[in-house]
C-alpha cells in the first residue's frame, strides 16, 4: 500500500467513541485532529507497511490527522527495530525523523520512534547530535534526546543519559520532565548509587514530576528523604 491507501485504511477504522477517548490525553486541536482509531489498530496496520518508501512516510507525516502521523512514526520505529533492516534504511529513517521533526510534535509520536530510529542508529556512531536536540527550543526535540537514550540503557550504557539529564534537569516543559524521570529511573535500575548521587545533587531544583518518577523504585523512607532535600 502507498500513503493514500494507508490513510484510507485508517479512516475506515475510525469511530466517534474512540475519538472521544483521546480527549483524556490531548486537548482538542483543530490543526491536528483525531479521527478515532485505536492505537492497537494503528500498530497492526504499521506492521503491514514496514518497507514503505521514505517519500511515502513523509507524505504521512505531512498529514494533519494525528493517527496518520502516529502510523508513520510506528512504521519508522518498528522498521528501525527489525533486525533484518539494512543499515542504509536505518540511516534513511534517522534522517527523515530529524528533518521532519516539525511533524513529530506530540509526546506519543516521539515515543513511538525516538528510541529505535534515533537512539538505535546512534548506537555505534557519534552521539553528539543528541546534545543539539537537548538544546533545542522545540520541546519534542528535547524529549527525543532523552527517549533515544533508552537504546543505550538497554546495553547498560549510562553516560549519555546522565549527560543529557544534567542539561535538562530543570527543564520547564512537563512532557520533558516526565521523560527525564523515566530515563533516570531506567538508569537507576542499572546503578542505584549513581542515580542516588544525581538526585541528591538536583533534588532541590529538579521539577517534582521528574524527581518522583526517577525514584519510583526506591523504598518509601528513601523516597521521602530525597523529596525532603531543599
Amino acid at each position: 500500500m502507498d500513503a493514500a491507501e494507508l490513510i484510507a485504511a485508517l479512516e475506515s477504522l475510525a469511530s466517534d467513541e474512540e475519538r472521544e477517548k483521546y480527549t483524556r490525553y490531548f486537548p482538542p486541536d483543530p490543526d491536528a485532529p483525531f479521527i478515532g482509531v485505536r492505537m492497537g489498530a494503528v500498530f497492526d496496520l504499521a506492521k503491514t507497511a514496514l518497507d514503505l518508501p521514505a517519500g511515502e512516510l513523509e507524505a504521512l507525516l505531512e498529514q494533519p490527522t494525528h493517527e496518520v502521523r502516529a502510523l508513520a512514526c510506528s512504521i519508522m520505529g518498528k522498521c528501525a527495530a527489525r533486525p533484518k533492516t539494512h543499515e542504509d534504511r536505518r540511516g534513511e529513517l534517522y534522517e527523515l525523523y530529524l528533518r521532519r521533526h516539525d511533524r513529530i510534535d506530540q509526546w506519543d509520536l516521539v515515543d513511538l520512534a525516538a528510541r529505535d530510529v534515533v537512539g538505535g542508529y546512534l548506537l555505534e556512531r557519534d552521539r553528539s547530535p543528541l546534545a543539539g536536540l537537548a538544546a533545542s527550543a522545540f520541546w519534542p526535540e528535547r524529549r527525543t534526546a532523552l527517549v533515544a537514550t533508552f537504546a543505550f540503557l538497554r546495553r547498560g550504557e549510562l553516560d549519555d543519559a546522565y549527560g543529557l539529564a544534567e542539561t535538562l534537569a530543570e527543564d520547564p516543559e512537563p512532557l520533558v520532565q516526565k521523560a527525564l524521570g523515566w530515563v533516570l529511573r531506567a538508569a537507576g535500575d542499572h546503578d542505584r548509587g549513581r542515580l542516588t548521587d544525581f538526585v541528591e545533587r538536583h533534588a532541590a531544583t529538579m521539577p517534582r514530576a521528574a524527581l518522583r518518577a526517577a525514584i519510583e523504585h526506591y523504598d518509601r523512607p528513601e523516597r521521602a528523604r530525597i523529596l525532603a532535600i531543599r
